[in-house]
């Protein structure tokens, strides 16, 4: 169920619920270091207070709070609330909002509206005023764009549209007409002392015409009409929940799976009868020409066993990059833990953000002790620098980001500009959990007196590639690699598009994370095949390559980027590009790094056990 349909049927409303997060809390009992990972993120991660805090009696305030406005296919594009010439409440408030919150542009205030327990009003005055030209603009300017605004009435939200566009027999955008609505009728649902359900729509026939540019005088007015339900209070979320379950998304959602399945069963297949026959092959001609001509000349694969597992160039980035890969791989699967325990229910505001900071922070050691410990494998000595290398290899970029599109978000008074208090609390999770978590773990992989465990002892002059075809070559490598892993994910993409970037509703939790199973096996199976085919063609420097060839399918996926912005969105203008292009340009580069370091690892293992096989001279 997406938002454009509440909206079409002016009927908007959600729920929230504590059950699951109650019955999932054990979770953490019984994984070790993971589990103190979860216990820290899910204390992070904002939620409601208890149910006996929801419980009213007659004419109790109801807590009403005003959110943001924006156009509604601009979903970066938000302001807060009264920033148009609504009317103001007499005692305005400012929530306070967690981490998570106000990354994700949240910015509650005290609505006008009071909406107090079981108490029915008709046609009540919020207020009367006079828009001036500049205010009337305002909202004109905001009907023409499709704004709608957002409120939270006892933690569950309320959507509406501003106003509307008369465009009925008019080819002529000057000839439109823009109107504001000033009635509101709130729909509430009670059960016994606590709110169910709320439902908004506008009242098609109380409309203000704002399209003349002059002072008009508008009559703000609200109803309320309170309806018992027996639906209980635990299960006030379930139907909104359940929205991206229905059937014929379900279909879909299935397709995409049956379809990702298919290309793995023939890609897996198809590569390991060619692999084993061909391996088998290599290996009985091998044995075969040491026991017949020892001083026979060697070729394929076999022929640079001396140049194998000679060390990479840039060690030290390479390291780095592994290291900045596993903690992103970590990260992901501690996300997809708490989204498959239900901590990621809809409107559980700014959840998934905390979560990805806090995790992220907590992460940072695996990060340093997994490129140190690398580095030093590969017989680096400036482990120092490679751990500088490492804390900014993804941070650094992602910072840039940051900044730019911060500062574009300031220039518009957007709520995506974070206050500076906000940044603050950021740089101190960097610079007390991140940096101290990354140099120990810099320190521990550093002693960990780990050695490279080589079949093959490498020779002292490395031996020259032979001139390859084109299609041998890195980009044309990379492109094979990317093209199958995106095609086994690209349908659930949309879906996931769609969500982040717009107002449909992600639950399917499960289904996502098989593709995601999915996603690291092709990642694998491919880079593995691609390298096979690369020493086969006696070209030794495959680290690089696999690593590449791994992380191509971000690249495909930044590729989809331009693909969903042009032809599957309405988004526009200078901030909501920047935005989409920014933040999916460091998504992209993170998913590079973390399935390059999936490619790497498959064909490493690979490597060594073909050459393990074989006897080295």
């Amino acid at each position: 169920m997406i938002l454009s349909k509440f909206f079409s049927q002016s009927v908007v409303g959600a729920h929230k619920s504590d059950k699951k997060m109650a019955e999932k809390k054990g979770i953490t009992s019984t994984m070790g270091w993971y589990a103190v990972v979860l216990v820290l993120v899910r204390s992070a991660i904002p939620v409601r207070s208890d149910a006996s805090d929801h419980r009213y009696k007659v004419g109790d305030p109801v807590p009403l709070y005003a959110n943001k406005v924006g156009p509604f296919h601009n979903p970066s594009e938000t302001y807060r609330y009264l920033d148009l010439p609504f009317c103001t409440p007499a005692h305005m408030k400012e929530k306070k909002e967690a981490l998570g919150e106000v990354l994700n542009g949240d910015r509650l205030v005290s609505a006008p509206y009071k909406l107090d327990f079981l108490q029915d009003k008709d046609s009540e005055i919020v207020c009367k005023k006079t828009l001036t030209k500049e205010e009337a603009a305002q909202f004109r300017k905001a009907v023409a764009k499709d704004y709608y605004f957002q409120m939270y009435y006892d933690d569950l939200p309320i959507w509406g549209f501003l106003g509307k566009v008369d465009r009925e027999g008019k080819s002529d955008p000057s000839e439109y007409r823009y109107y504001i609505f000033k009635h509101l009728h709130f729909e509430i649902f009670y059960n016994k002392d606590r709110v169910i359900e709320i439902n908004a729509r506008t009242d098609p026939s109380a409309l203000v015409d704002l399209t003349e540019d002059k002072e008009v005088d508008v009559e703000f007015m609200y109803s309320v009409k309170w309806k018992e339900t027996n639906t209980p209070f635990e299960k006030r979320m379930e139907k909104y929940s359940q929205s991206s379950s229905l059937p014929h998304h379900l279909e879909i959602h299935w397709f995409s799976i049956i379809n990702s399945c298919v290309t793995v069963l023939l890609l897996t297949g198809f590569l390991a009868t060619i692999l084993m026959r061909v391996l088998k092959n290599d290996f009985v001609k091998y044995a075969h020409d040491e026991e017949t001509a020892d001083d026979q000349e060697e070729t394929g694969w076999k022929f640079i066993n001396g140049d194998v597992f000679r060390y990479p160039k840039y060690k030290s980035l390479f390291a780095a990059a592994l290291g900045s890969g596993t903690q992103l791989f970590t990260l992901t699967v501690f996300i997809f833990i708490l989204a498959l325990v239900g901590v990621f229910y809809p409107y559980n505001r700014g959840a998934l953000f905390t979560a990805l900071v806090v995790i992220y922070a907590l992460t940072s050691g695996i990060a340093g002790y997994t490129a140190a410990s690398f580095y030093c494998q590969l017989e680096g000595t400036n482990w120092v620098r490679n751990l500088l290398l490492t804390g900014s290899l993804f941070c650094g970029p992602l910072f840039l980001t940051f900044c730019f599109l911060n500062t574009v978000a300031i220039a518009y008074t957007a709520t995506a500009a974070l206050p500076f208090g906000t940044i603050v609390v950021i740089f101190l999770i960097w610079a007390l959990v991140t940096s101290p978590l990354l140099i120990m773990g810099g320190i521990a992989g550093k002693n960990s007196k780990a050695e490279f465990q080589a079949p093959c002892r490498t020779t002292k002059y490395p031996r020259e590639i032979p001139t390859l075809p084109w299609y041998r070559g890195t980009l044309p490598q990379m492109a094979m690699a990317g093209f199958l892993p995106f095609s086994a994910i690209y349908i659930e993409l949309y879906y996931i598009f769609a969500s982040v970037w717009g107002h449909r509703i992600y639950t399917i939790y499960s289904i996502l994370f098989i593709v995601f199973i999915i996603l690291l096996i092709v990642t694998a199976f491919i880079t593995v095949a691609l390298t096979y085919f690369q020493l086969a063609a006696e070209d030794h420097e495959w680290w690089w390559r696999s690593f590449l060839c791994g992380g191509s399918t971000g690249l495909f996926i930044y590729a989809y980027c331009l693909y969903y912005y042009y032809a599957r969105s309405d988004m526009s203008g200078f901030m909501q590009t920047s935005f989409f292009f920014g933040y999916m340009a460091c998504i992209c580069y993170g998913f590079f790094l973390m399935l390059g370091t999936v490619g790497f690892r498959a064909a490493l293992f690979f490597v060594r056990h073909i050459y393990r096989s074989i006897k080295c001279e």
